[in-house]
């Protein structure tokens, strides 16, 4: 199949700009206060004795309010301070708006993201679909560095689900509503949701000819993403293990992956009947989904992206509590990650070899479901005593990994789960665990998680831990007990890489949940799309 690749070489309004699937992102050149625009919003700092710079200019185009409201104490600049003005002049902004960005010693990237965040909130409040944000990169780790952040976090925030609601104009399939003269979107009608940005400028303090570039990549790294949580968000009625190989063909034929979709058949061929006993339960049949991206040199060892695809997750026969179990759609976010992250590859035609793969299924129960105390063999041929069915993930994961080893021996392998409890008691909702054979290795996937806001912290890997997976009539246990859950489960997997490189991602208190930046909604995060992307670009570098 042809290769295509990504092109984002168009203008608007004389503008560098790009198009993502809901929205219009661009630079501003130029005089920031010539630029029409329904709302230009501008961080400041909290401290700051003076304005400086474009905060200065737009508090004198508006008579020194915003100067006399920072005097009274109504804005010291923390990062939830909001001061909004309307001009009355002709041509410009027609709303000017100032957002505080918190301390200036704490300014980095992330505080790019929730910058172009915030305003893209404030504009949905005011149902404007076009804003213009100006972003100080100079302090926020240079042109390249905000520019990207602030693309990413406008794009993320512009996005929401909508696709199954029927009084909603979806925004994830279709334009957007349409827009007046004053820049507000038209009504349509008192039941229709707020509209949804679709339009994102962004002014940086500083000139660099990776500008342009970086706007690109923060777009094409806040797509993948937004895919991720697309199909984190579909129910499991429409996000099957099928679906996910119906999304994955249209990424092979968008972006000239080649692609291979394994069904029950193929499986069985592979010897996979760890994945198989898993689906044994449910009605709808299992997928191995791969996608080869061949962005490098022929014959270069690619690396590897595998992320659990359980589209469902009842627990099977050690069936789960019934509160919060409509959550378990949840349970395929590493796979959807790792479809966003293959997006993003391919929309920026990175020069590199990569291989996604994603073992999707059900667990469900009926008459053929896998029971506790069975024992069920590997493709690798290992033998497994199941103790508890909803240990089920590890189990998918194991086939997978030893396919994606086996088939490509692969330089470095990433597979990414929500995979664990414990991981949630370990380290909450704000880092996933990351564990590994390679020292190297995980501190690549823990620098590019800081540099993309989804952070992750290692724990050990340690040989004693693997006595708790001693079984007395298989090879070994598929769960070691209560004690360091996230390690044993870490260290089953390790049984199935053979010598890769490899590292694991425990995502279970960071896929999904409450929102934990502006750019977030409740519900699927996304994460570790951007983290992925991140190493991935690193390994280009």
């Amino acid at each position: 199949m042809k290769r295509r690749k990504g092109d984002f070489a168009n203008s608007y309004i004389g503008h560098p700009v790009t198009d993502v699937a809901h929205m219009k992102v661009g630079l501003i050149r130029g005089d920031l206060f010539s630029h029409d625009t329904p709302l230009l919003v501008l961080p400041v700092f909290q401290g700051e004795a003076r304005l400086e710079g474009a905060a200065a200019r737009a508090d004198e185009l508006i008579g020194g309010a915003f100067g006399r409201a920072r005097k009274a104490g109504d804005f010291k600049g923390k990062e939830e301070d909001f001061f909004l003005h309307y001009r009355s002049e002709e041509g410009g902004p027609t709303r000017i708006a100032f957002v505080g960005a918190g301390r200036r010693e704490d300014a980095d990237a992330e505080v790019a993201r929730k910058v172009a965040a915030r305003a893209v909130r404030r504009a949905e409040s005011l149902s404007l679909t076009s804003i213009s944000v100006h972003v100080p990169v100079s302090r926020m780790g240079g042109v390249e560095v905000g520019v990207q952040a602030a693309a990413e976090g406008g794009v993320l925030a512009a996005w929401d689900f909508r696709e199954l609601k029927s009084t909603a104009e979806s925004r994830s399939n279709g334009d957007g509503p349409d827009q007046g003269d004053d820049g507000k979107a038209q009504s349509s009608g008192e039941d229709a949701p707020p509209p949804l940005v679709n339009e994102l400028w962004i002014h940086p303090d500083g000139e660099s000819d990776g500008a342009e570039r970086s706007l690109k990549a923060g777009a094409a790294f806040a797509e993948g993403e937004n895919l991720a949580r697309l199909l984190q968000w579909r129910p499991g009625n429409v996000a099957t293990p099928a679906h996910l190989a119906s999304v994955a063909l249209s990424l092979a034929e968008e972006h000239g992956f080649t692609s291979r979709i394994l069904g029950p058949g193929e499986m069985e061929a592979e010897r996979m009947g760890a994945l198989l006993s898993v689906a044994a339960g449910s009605e709808q049949e299992p997928r191995l989904i791969v996608l080869e991206h061949h962005g490098g040199e022929e014959g270069d060892s690619p690396i590897a992206l595998v992320g659990k695809g359980l589209t469902f997750d009842s627990g099977g026969i050690s069936i789960k509590p019934s509160l919060g179990m409509e959550d378990m759609k949840y349970d395929m976010s590493g796979g959807a990650a790792v479809l966003g992250a293959m997006k993003a590859i391919g929309v920026l035609d990175l020069p590199l070899n990569v291989v996604g793969v994603v073992p999707a299924s059900e667990n469900l129960l009926s008459g053929k479901a896998t029971k506790p105390g069975d024992v069920i063999r590997t493709r690798a041929g290992k033998t497994v005593e199941i103790i508890n069915t909803d240990a089920e993930g590890r189990l998918i994961l194991a086939d997978a990994l030893s396919y994606v080893v086996d088939r490509y021996r692969p330089d470095a392998v990433l597979d990414c789960a929500t995979l664990t409890g414990a991981c949630v008691l370990a380290l909450g909702h704000h880092a996933a665990a990351v564990l590994g054979n390679d020292e190297e290795l995980i501190e690549e996937v823990r620098a590019a998680g800081d540099r993309a806001s989804e952070r992750c912290w290692p724990l050990p890997l340690w040989k004693p831990y693997r006595k708790q997976l001693e079984s007395p009539v298989a090879d070994l246990k598929n769960v070691g007990g209560r004690p360091a859950g996230t390690i044993t489960a870490a260290w089953f997997l390790s049984e199935f890489v053979g010598d890769a490189r490899w590292a694991h991602l425990d995502i279970a208190g960071t896929a999904y949940g409450e929102p934990r930046a502006p750019y977030h909604r409740k519900g699927g995060l996304g994460f570790p799309t951007r983290l992925l992307l991140e190493w991935v670009r690193s390994r280009v570098r």
